[in-house]
C-alpha cells in the first residue's frame, strides 16, 4: 500500500513543483516566515561546516538557506522536477532525487544534522522515514521535524464573524490514520495528498526509531517580527492559529560493550 500511495504522492509533486516555487519562492511563504522558520533556525543554532540533510527539499529554498550559513547541504525530493527546479535555481548545491523513507542516497552515520520542514504529513511511511532519519545520522545527531500541526486541520478552518476566533471541523476520527485529499488551493489546480496521524502517531514514530525529544515548540508570530506581517489577517492568524508543530531530536548514542 505505502508503494501505490508514494507513487501517487510523487505524481502529485510533480505535477504542482512549479507551481510550489512560486508559492515558497526564496524565502520561504508567508506561514514560515513568520511562524516557523524562526523556531528552526532556533532549534538549528549553528550550522556552519555541519553536514545537513534538507530532507524533502522541494525546489530547494531551505537548503540554499542552509548553505548560506554554512553548512555543507544536501537536499532531497522524491519528486524529480522538484529536484530539477532545484537544480536549476543552484547548480552547486548538491540536490539528489530520493525518498525520505529510503534516503538509498545517504550513507549511513553521516550525517550532523536531517531537517524536515513540513515533510512528515505528506510522506506516506512516517515509521520507514524516522528510520532513515536514524540512519543516516551520527551518534548523538540531530533532527529537527516541523509539519502541520495534526490537531488543527486549517483546511476546515472557519474564521468567525469578528475575525479573531477560529472554529476547526473534523469530519473523520481524529485517532484514525489516514490519508487526505485537500481542494486546490491559492493559484495551484490540482489537490493535494496528505496523511493524517495524531500526535501521538508522531511521538511513538520518533521513539521507536531511536530518538529522543530535546524540545518542543508550536510556532507563533511573536512580538518583535508583527511588523513583518503584510497584513490584518497575516497578523491574527499568525498570532493566535496553531498551523505547525517543531521538534528538535536527537539520534540515542547506543552503548557499545
Amino acid at each position: 500500500m505505502c508503494e501505490d500511495e508514494t507513487e501517487e504522492a510523487r505524481k502529485t509533486w510533480d505535477s504542482i513543483a512549479s507551481g510550489w516555487d512560486v508559492q515558497v519562492g526564496d524565502e520561504g511563504d508567508s506561514n514560515r516566515i513568520l511562524n516557523s522558520d524562526p523556531v528552526l533556525w532556533e532549534f538549528a543554532g549553528d550550522i556552519s561546516g555541519l553536514s545537513v540533510l534538507d530532507a524533502g527539499c522541494g525546489t530547494g529554498y531551505l537548503t540554499r538557506k542552509l548553505h548560506e550559513r554554512g553548512a555543507k547541504a544536501v537536499g532531497v525530493d522524491f519528486s524529480e522536477r522538484m529536484i530539477e527546479i532545484a537544480r536549476e535555481k543552484s547548480p552547486d548545491i548538491d540536490y539528489r532525487e530520493d525518498s525520505c523513507s529510503d534516503l538509498g542516497t545517504v550513507d549511513d552515520a553521516s550525517l550532523d544534522m536531517v531537517i524536515a520542514n513540513y515533510v512528515l504529513m505528506d510522506t506516506p511511511d512516517l515509521e520507514g522515514t524516522m528510520r532513515a532519519f536514524n540512519r543516516v545520522l551520527r551518534d548523538e545527531g540531530v533532527a529537527i521535524i516541523i509539519f502541520s500541526h495534526p490537531c488543527f486541520p486549517q483546511g476546515t478552518a472557519t474564521v468567525l464573524s469578528n475575525e479573531e476566533g477560529v472554529n476547526y471541523h473534523w469530519s473523520f476520527n481524529y485517532f484514525n490514520r489516514q490519508k487526505r485529499i485537500d481542494p486546490p488551493w491559492a493559484h495551484f489546480k490540482s489537490e493535494f495528498i496528505w496523511f493524517h496521524r495524531s500526535l501521538s502517531d508522531y511521538w511513538k514514530a520518533f521513539k521507536t526509531a531511536g530518538f529522543s525529544i530535546l524540545d518542543f515548540e508550536e510556532p507563533r508570530l511573536t512580538e518583535k517580527r508583527y511588523h513583518l506581517a503584510q497584513n490584518k489577517r497575516e497578523l491574527t492568524n499568525g498570532k493566535s492559529r496553531p498551523y505547525s508543530v517543531a521538534f528538535k531530536l536527537q539520534k540515542n548514542c547506543i552503548s557499545k560493550p
